[in-house]
Order: structure tokens, then C-alpha cells, then sequence
């Protein structure tokens, strides 16, 4: 499972936080592993599990 870093940058927007989602985009990888990434995510308060891609069918 990971995450398309377009997520985690719209989640942040949303809340006003201009200046991290800056940071992740400029940053992290186009495709985030929430396992190698578990303890940024958390301090950004954000849930894995809402910004997970849904599976290929």
C-alpha cells in the first residue's frame, strides 16, 4: 500500500497548513510508503488509512 503524495499535500491545504504541504511536496517521494514514513505522517496528524490509493481490482 502507499500513498500519492498529491493526498497528503490536499490534506494539508485544507487545513491551512501552506508551509508543510510546501515541505512534503518538495520533499517526499511521488509515492510515500506509510510503513518508512509511519512517524512523519503521525506528526502531521494524519491517518494512513484515509489517504491510502484503493486497491486495483
Amino acid at each position: 500500500m502507499t500513498i500519492a503524495r498529491h493526498r497528503i499535500v490536499a490534506a494539508l491545504r485544507e487545513r491551512g497548513q501552506q508551509t508543510r504541504a510546501d515541505w512534503v511536496e518538495r520533499e517526499l517521494p511521488e509515492r510515500v510508503d506509510p510503513d518508512r514514513h509511519a512517524g512523519l505522517l503521525a506528526t502531521l496528524r494524519l491517518d494512513p488509512a484515509d489517504l491510502a490509493d484503493a486497491p486495483s481490482p
